[in-house]
């Protein structure tokens, strides 16, 4: 499915933290400009962990990328002759998301959004919900779980030394000094309802 559709399309790529989800989309992004399409890579102007202007794996690899600070700045940065829109870190996105990207699509582009589909309470998060249900195609990738080496699909913040509270706030930008993976038996959320 790395070719490009005749008409629009909505990818999307979820998992938890650690599971590879911008690994694959640079790897998506990287295939369609093989096939000599032109690309662009968008990322919310929040996240700056490891480059302002480029997405990066936990690993390393990295792509460039616009930074942006609200989903209508990405439609009104996409160039008419762009082909491949991607979008990472898609969660941290306003609710007017999914209707950027369906007037992409509905455009003929495709568009390949990255991103958690749970936040650290192992709650839907931010406008992926609504992303999942609109795409064509979904891949929901997994991590392995740091306390039984499971597969995991949960994000465990960890605050101290010990699990964040259900009453922490929900956007905390980090990585593994934050963040571990963790398989649904192994994640904890003190204070969850």
């Amino acid at each position: 499915m790395d070719a490009l559709p005749r008409d629009g399309s909505i990818e999307v790529i979820c998992g938890c933290m650690f599971s590879g989800k911008t690994e694959e989309l640079i790897r998506r992004v990287r295939r369609a400009l093989i096939a000599k399409q032109k690309v662009q890579v968008f990322k919310p102007q929040m996240d700056n962990r490891y480059a302002a202007d480029q997405v990066k794996s936990h690993n390393g690899s990295g792509f460039d990328a616009i930074p942006v600070a609200c989903a209508g700045d990405i439609l009104r940065l996409t160039e008419p002759d762009t082909t491949v829109v991607a979008i990472d870190e898609a969660q941290f996105f306003d609710d007017d998301l999914p209707r950027i990207v369906n007037a992409l699509a509905d455009s003929g582009k495709r568009v390949i959004c990255a991103g958690l589909d749970l936040d650290f309470r192992g709650e839907p998060f931010g406008p992926m919900p609504t992303l999942l249900a609109i795409a064509e195609r979904v891949d929901k990738l997994t991590a392995i779980c740091v306390v039984s080496g499971e597969p995991a699909t949960r994000t465990q913040r960890i605050i101290n030394g010990k699990p964040a509270s259900y009453h922490d706030p929900i956007i905390l930008v980090g990585a593994t000094e934050s963040y571990e993976a963790r398989a649904r038996k192994h994640h904890e959320v003190p204070d969850k309802p």
